[in-house]
């Protein structure tokens, strides 16, 4: 909200204007929407998103979009799927309503972990990249041989710490990837007030690049929990084992070794950080052995609290104190079950984004000293 005596930011209204969308029906939704529309003095765009009875969903724009600017705001509800149809549907309707450009802002990119190849799956966040922005053809073997052509046209998208930065590189539009972390650091120093005499957790070795940021920037140390439980090959025998022909040097497997913590943790504050918080086992797992390690405090932060199934039940009887994730994704349901969790408010940044697309300014600031590691 722009505060008492001071103006909203300037908003270059060139030919044709600004819209702002709200695509999520659900009211928790929508406040991130509200909050960006207040910081920038636009009234969010008039629209009804409703599921029939059949539940299909149904968007029914209620103002003219022809030649405007429009920026479509989607968090993710628990019906992912709902949420990305609820997208594509508005996307599509401003695109075939006559809208000048059309971006998308999505603070957490669903699907984003499902962007590696797994045996046998799929890489599903390069098929919703591919649904976004490019022409999907379809091809159907009837009497007659059809291609139907669904455009649905996004030019530009806003998302919030991508799982992997890779990503960016399956749209075939500008992605610009926002930063968390100033909020989280600003959260660090402004209400823990002894966080100098805390160390950066990493829970496992694959996010120790983001510790080390977070502790680099603070000025503390770090420390690695190492020999977490990993994915493991299943033994199913369908194909993969079968021998081949020629004798082939193959990997020694992995033997997970005892959970160690490399580094101080005793008598300090322990924060954990990563990029999404959803199942908890392993964050409670790291928790208990901070705690043995003579851990006094410990906190979990991350980008996108999606605190799943019983997640709320499970951090409210660990050892964690604090869990504090953004707004990217609503959570008001969980942090009624839990007190622990708490929320930093990320729309500042967003609206200052869509601030700056808009008016044709550079996106360069809000990137300043973000390193390639980051």
């Amino acid at each position: 909200m722009v505060p008492p005596g001071r103006s909203p930011p300037v908003m270059n209204h060139t030919e044709g204007g600004l819209v702002i969308f709200s695509a999520n029906s659900h009211p928790s939704s929508r406040e991130i929407s509200k909050r960006i529309g207040e910081r920038l003095g636009v009234e969010l765009g008039k629209v009804q998103v409703y599921q029939e009875d059949n539940r299909e969903t149904r968007v029914q724009i209620q103002e003219s979009v022809r030649g405007k600017d429009v920026f479509i705001i989607q968090t993710v509800s628990k019906d992912v799927n709902t949420t990305i149809m609820e997208l594509l549907i508005m996307v599509y309707a401003c695109r075939t309503s006559c809208a000048r450009s059309i971006t998308g802002v999505v603070p957490y990119f669903p699907y984003s972990k499902q962007c590696k190849m797994r045996k046998r799956g799929s890489i599903v966040s390069k098929l919703l990249a591919s649904m976004m922005s490019d022409r999907l053809s379809l091809s159907f073997s009837l009497s007659l041989s059809l291609s139907v052509c669904l455009c649905v046209g996004l030019t530009h998208l806003i998302t919030m710490d991508l799982h992997q930065k890779e990503i960016q590189g399956f749209f075939n539009i500008p992605v610009d990837n926002l930063r968390a972390s100033p909020f989280l650091l600003q959260y660090i120093q402004e209400e823990i007030p002894d966080y100098r005499n805390a160390v950066i957790v990493a829970k496992s070795p694959a996010s120790a690049k983001r510790a080390q940021s977070f502790a680099e920037r603070l000025r503390l140390g770090i420390a690695v929990i190492h020999g977490e439980a990993q994915d493991a090959e299943s033994d199913l025998v369908d194909g993969r084992h079968s021998p081949p022909t020629v004798k082939i040097p193959l990997l020694i497997p992995k033997e997970k070794p005892p959970i160690t913590v490399v580094g101080d943790v005793g008598g300090r504050i322990a924060i954990i950080v990563d990029d999404i918080i959803d199942d908890v086992d392993s964050f409670v797992a790291a928790a208990e052995t901070l705690k043995k390690h003579g851990a006094y405090k410990i906190f979990v932060m991350a980008t996108h609290g999606i605190l799943s199934s019983d997640a709320p039940k499970l951090i409210e009887e660990s050892a964690i104190d604090k869990v504090v994730v953004t707004n990217t994704i609503p959570h008001e349901h969980q942090k009624l079950q839990c007190v622990k969790i708490q929320t930093v408010d990320i729309s500042l940044i967003l609206s200052e984004a869509i601030r700056r697309i808009y008016n044709g300014e550079s996106m360069s600031y809000l990137f300043r000293h973000i390193g390639l590691e980051d």
